[in-house]
């Protein structure tokens, strides 16, 4: 399987690099393709110009939107893995999702309806987040970040999402957290290599 990281954290000694590392060597362990967008290191630019939207209505788009959109087409996965920053994306996958989805490639409308054009490709999503996950039910963000990540960008443009990982209290994770969720994202991708095999 044909695996794309798309990864935003800019700090090598996080624990989303560490995510990141886990992924990486699951998945070269299991002898799959792996390719990593790491948007910070690569400087992407996140802001959606209006040469940008002017282009896109054209089918027109800038080179590296779509040295972004060939890496997306190459995949099988895409793996999302990021923080939640004030209860969304940080600002350059937010921008990397305004640009690089774009109309006619992710998505278009055929006579008013709305259809999705990244069907048959699956996506993992990763997300830390500080709050824990009892502060998040008791006030329904659990709820709004699956209705806007799941519903409302992935599902959307017809993604397959098999797992979305939400591990909480990450600014305050002990060793035993950290293993755990090492574990987790471990066991996710060998279940997955398992269950294609026996497909």
């Amino acid at each position: 399987m044909k695996n794309l990281i798309i990864y935003a954290h800019p700090n090598s000694a996080s624990l989303n690099h560490f995510f990141k590392q886990t992924v990486v060597e699951s998945l070269e362990n299991s002898g799959e393709e792996v390719i990593v967008r790491d948007l910070n290191q690569i400087n992407f630019n996140p802001v959606l110009s209006l040469e940008d939207m002017q282009g896109q209505r054209m089918g027109q788009i800038a080179d590296d939107v779509k040295a972004e959109q060939d890496f997306i087409t190459w995949a099988d996965q895409i793996i999302f893995i990021y923080p939640i920053w004030w209860t969304g994306m940080p600002a350059i996958m937010k921008g990397f999702i305004d640009r690089v989805f774009s109309y006619g490639f992710a998505y278009r409308y055929d006579q008013g309806v709305q259809k999705g054009l990244l069907t048959g490709k699956k996506a993992i999503i990763i997300n830390s987040h500080g709050k824990s996950k009892e502060e998040y039910e008791a006030m329904g963000m659990d709820k709004a970040l699956t209705l806007t990540f799941d519903t409302g960008i992935f599902n959307y443009c017809g993604l397959e999402i098999q797992n979305h990982f939400y591990f909480d209290k990450a600014d305050r994770a002990s060793t035993e957290n950290i293993s755990d969720w090492e574990n987790q994202i471990k066991t996710a991708f060998k279940l997955r290599d398992e269950v294609s095999v026996l497909g």
